[in-house]
């Protein structure tokens, strides 16, 4: 179970190194002040797949604890 966290955690910290659009803080303080923009094809698909990875990495941790 240990290796598939591992697994889960790099899968997950390289998708949200994917979506990142500007490096540094700076850079996502200001781009979260502009207009809604709503995601498309590629963008989208990977948002989702940040989120089950997400709940996966979640549950993973839960049964690891028990």
């Amino acid at each position: 179970m240990i290796i598939i966290q591992i697994i889960i955690s790099i899968a997950l910290i390289l998708l949200v190194l994917i979506q990142s659009k500007s490096g540094g803080l700076s850079g996502s303080v200001a781009n979260s002040f502009g207009a809604y923009r709503s995601r498309r094809g590629i963008e989208k698909g990977i948002f989702i797949l940040t989120i089950a990875c997400g709940i996966v990495f979640t549950v993973n941790s839960l049964f690891l604890i028990i």
